[in-house]
């Protein structure tokens, strides 16, 4: 349903009212703090509201979007947000979070000619041509899934790979990384199981994800 700015405003209150009334006095201390635990690096999709999904308030919840979820060692944006969220909030978890049917997995599966952005989703397309055995062997539909999976554990394995998390585990700092991915058709996440707590477990972790990624799509 089409709504007006002033619509926004009147949501925009009605939602700050709500919140006051369950819990007074939120907003004031939410002005002298900020302590999440949590770092979600998302698809900046706007079917994919991080904070509701896991049921968190403003201030429990750091959160990066960008266009499929990329996390590469150029990206300065993403790479600040991150040493923000480990170095100054000391946050304990990261999660890499993809969704089915992701627009912009799909422009990189078919090398369609969106416009700047084709250039950032060269990254995506640099996971589906490292996973190509597996990708040409499933039907349109599972193709564009299995991407979205592989994507995250692609880029959930370059979070690991940072200087920043590399820096953290070094000094003995507790960060978890892990990958998720969201179902638009249910509303539901799904854990594709690579977790790392440290350096020694980022490679043992992405084999066993990948491992039981090609079982779910009935490929060993």
């Amino acid at each position: 349903m089409t709504q007006t700015l002033s619509d926004l405003f009147a949501n925009n209150r009605a939602w700050a009212d709500e919140i006051e009334g369950r819990q007074p006095g939120f907003f004031t201390k939410l002005l002298h703090q900020q302590t999440p635990q949590y770092l979600w690096i998302g698809c900046a999709d706007s079917r994919v509201p991080a904070n509701e999904l896991v049921g968190l308030l403003p201030g429990d919840l750091f959160v990066h979007r960008n266009v499929a979820n990329v996390v590469v060692p150029t990206d300065l944006n993403c790479l600040s947000v991150l040493q923000y969220a480990v170095d100054q909030l000391r946050v304990r978890h990261i999660m890499v979070v993809g969704h089915s049917r992701c627009g912009g997995v799909m422009a990189a599966l078919g090398n369609l000619r969106v416009g700047l952005v084709d250039n950032w989703l060269r990254h995506v397309q640099d996971v589906r041509d490292r996973h190509r055995a597996l990708l040409d062997g499933l039907s349109a539909d599972r193709r564009v899934d299995a991407l979205c999976e592989l994507n995250v554990l692609e880029q959930a394995r370059n979070v690991c790979r940072t200087t920043i998390v590399e820096d953290a585990w070094k000094r003995g700092q507790e960060v978890v990384v892990h990958g998720w991915v969201y179902g638009l058709h249910n509303g539901l996440l799904e854990d594709l199981s690579i977790t790392a707590s440290g350096p020694d477990g980022v490679e043992p972790a992405y084999e066993a994800a990948l491992a039981a990624l090609h079982r779910r799509f009935g490929d060993g």
